[in-house]
């Protein structure tokens, strides 16, 4: 029987540790499948406008919303589905569960309420509420108590391109239940925020691991670009 930790100390930083893993030629990759989806997690001014919103919101990659808007326009032009959520609760946030308990601030999860500024899409987002499904959500995966595993299953779905963030909260949880489901499940590394470096590339580490591919966005552009629909 081991007889002490054998859990490996380093005194790199979260980023050094995945730029290491990231660069790793040999690492398999699950690859893109035969049509993909573009789910869009919780691009909402909550977490997007730190100039609102300074104690939750966050800026990673300064042309996030751009990238976010590039990869969703390219695939709507080929008809592939494009989902969006954001996260939002009753005005009594009786359903925000377990969840809204921790603390009760105006900053606080569960006080995210419907219809409220900070419910809503960031306003450089580019949506098309005519084809893109918008889903209200209440827990950290888009997948939990949400239409999208029954809308990606009827439009057969194989590769969910998962942005947004957080990329340690909803994009995280968002990715496992991706995979969990069966889904080959892409991260463009431009397109997911945190509110610190060390949660960002921490999970960005495990999600390459385990759980996804974290590629560059100009894969998925390049990618959608040479789609063709099947006939």
């Amino acid at each position: 029987m081991p007889s002490q930790s054998t859990m490996k100390t380093s005194d790199q930083t979260a980023r050094e540790i995945f730029e290491e893993v990231w660069a790793n030629p040999a690492r398999a990759r699950f690859g893109f499948g035969d049509k993909l989806a573009i789910v869009n997690v919780d691009p909402q001014k909550a977490y997007t406008r730190p100039d609102l919103f300074p104690k939750t919101g966050y800026v990673t990659d300064p042309a996030q919303m751009d990238h976010i808007n590039a990869i969703s326009k390219l695939a709507r032009a080929k008809g592939l589905s494009v989902v969006w959520t954001h996260v939002a609760y009753m005005e009594n946030a009786a359903d925000a569960g377990v969840w809204g308990t921790r603390t009760d601030t105006p900053d606080s999860l569960q006080n995210i309420k419907y219809g409220s500024e900070r419910h809503e899409f960031d306003d450089r987002l580019e949506i098309d509420e005519v084809v893109d499904a918008v889903y209200s959500k209440r827990m950290p995966s888009a997948f939990f108590e949400t239409p999208l595993a029954s809308f990606l299953t009827w439009h057969r779905v194989d590769t969910v391109v998962v942005t947004g963030g957080s990329t340690s909260g909803c994009v995280r949880a968002t990715a496992v239940d991706s995979l969990s489901h069966g889904y080959r499940t892409i991260v463009p590394l431009e397109c997911v925020a945190d509110k610190h470096e060390s949660y960002h590339f921490a999970n960005l580490t495990d999600l390459q691991l385990k759980y996804a591919d974290v590629v560059r966005v100009q894969e998925v552009i390049d990618w959608i670009a040479a789609y063709e629909a099947a006939l």
